[in-house]
């Protein structure tokens, strides 16, 4: 059955035909887990159709979201998509590159689904690539980039492969950051957790950690996940 062009969420919807990367479970976790109180202005790195930056802008009425991306087409969609969807005077899309961004202590919040399949068979379609691994964008350069974008008592929200826990981990010790919330994803109950979901920051803190399950069974999903993404997802 092919893909539908548009995914349908409760209050907007995307349009995610030519953007590289689909709306997927591990952005739209994001766009629910990330803390967005106190936010008045947030970066989405990697945008693509732009599904965290609208789930941001609708969790947040204050908050103003700028969404980058390097893949051109990705950011056509999501432009569209901030200009039909009800905060369309918050959100704003642009073509770059992370890595040539200049902003000095400007965000609150600094969120991205980045790329980090760095071994295995690489895509065969060069934007897909581009997305998926990390060639264009690495750990390194997005944990240094946002320390030196976030303002005091901002903080930076990702999703990585349980793979990079370590990783992250030295990245926040060089960079003088701290680790205050990591919450393990598990896709069915019994399995081991393929991803996490981390909050870093700035500031003094106590780490929080935590697990979620998104089904406890094929096809039955578990009450906090049902919990986390019921504003968004139609189909709770």
């Amino acid at each position: 059955m092919a893909r539908s062009k548009t995914f349908h969420f409760k209050q907007f919807d995307v349009l995610n035909d030519k953007t590289a990367m689909k709306v997927g479970t591990d952005g739209v976790l994001l766009g629910a887990w990330c803390n967005v109180s106190g936010a008045r202005r947030v970066l989405d790195v990697g945008t693509g159709c732009g599904v965290i930056a609208l789930m941001v802008a609708q969790r947040n009425p204050d908050a103003s979201v700028l969404g980058i991306d390097i893949d051109a087409s990705g950011v056509e969609e999501a432009s569209y998509n901030f200009a039909h969807s009800p905060w369309g005077d918050r959100l704003e899309a642009r073509c770059v590159d992370f890595n040539d961004l200049d902003f000095s202590a400007a965000f609150d919040l600094v969120v991205s689904n980045p790329p980090f399949f760095t071994c295995g068979v690489l895509p065969p379609n060069q934007k897909r690539l581009n997305a998926r691994h990390t060639r264009m964008l690495t750990f390194e350069s997005l944990i240094t980039g946002a320390k030196k974008m976030l303002r005091p008592q901002g903080k930076l929200a990702l999703v990585t492969p349980c793979e990079s826990h370590k990783e992250i981990i030295e990245l926040c010790t060089f960079n003088s950051l701290n680790i205050s919330r990591i919450t393990e994803v598990i896709s069915v109950k019994g399995a081991s957790p393929k991803r996490l979901l981390w909050e870093i920051t700035s500031s003094r803190c106590t780490l929080e950690t935590d697990c979620i399950t998104i089904e406890d069974a094929p096809g039955q999903f578990n009450e906090h996940y049902i919990d986390l993404c019921h504003d968004f997802y139609l189909k709770f």
